[in-house]
C-alpha cells in the first residue's frame, strides 16, 4: 500500500522538485561569473603583460590573501594585470596605494609576483 498522507505526499513532491532543480542547474552549465572569469583569463593569456620584470609600479590594493607559501600578500592590478605583492608591512589594507617591484611572471604570464617597495 502506498502512503497517502498529505505530509508524505508533500515530502515526496519537495524531494522531486529539489532533484529537478539540481538536474536543471547542472545542465545549464557554469555561472555567468565563471564564464566571464574564464574569458578574462583566456584574453590575458593572449596579450603581452603591461609590466616588466625589475620595474616598479604604483597601484591600489584590492585584497589581502595567502599566496604560494602561505604568506600574506597584497593583490592589485596594473592595467587589469594582477600583481601579487609580498613582504608587505603590517597594517596594510585594501584600498591602500602601494609601489611594488615586479620579480617574476607566472607560467602563463597572466599575473606576476612583486615585492613591496613603499606606500604611495
Amino acid at each position: 500500500m502506498i502512503p497517502s498522507s498529505p505530509l508524505v505526499v508533500g515530502a515526496g513532491v519537495a524531494v522531486a522538485l529539489f532533484a529537478l532543480f539540481a538536474v536543471a542547474r547542472r545542465l545549464r552549465g557554469p555561472s555567468t561569473e565563471a564564464r566571464e572569469s574564464k574569458r578574462a583569463h583566456e584574453a590575458a593569456q593572449e596579450r603581452e603583460p603591461p609590466v616588466e620584470i625589475g620595474e616598479t609600479y604604483e597601484f591600489g590594493v584590492t585584497e589581502l590573501t595567502d599566496h604560494h607559501l602561505g604568506n600574506e600578500v597584497a593583490v592589485g592590478k596594473v592595467e587589469g594585470f594582477v600583481l601579487f605583492t609580498e613582504d608587505i608591512p603590517s597594517g596594510l589594507e585594501p584600498g591602500d596605494v602601494i609601489r611594488a617591484k615586479v620579480l617574476s611572471f607566472n607560467e602563463g604570464r597572466t599575473s606576476a609576483d612583486a615585492t613591496f617597495v613603499g606606500r604611495a
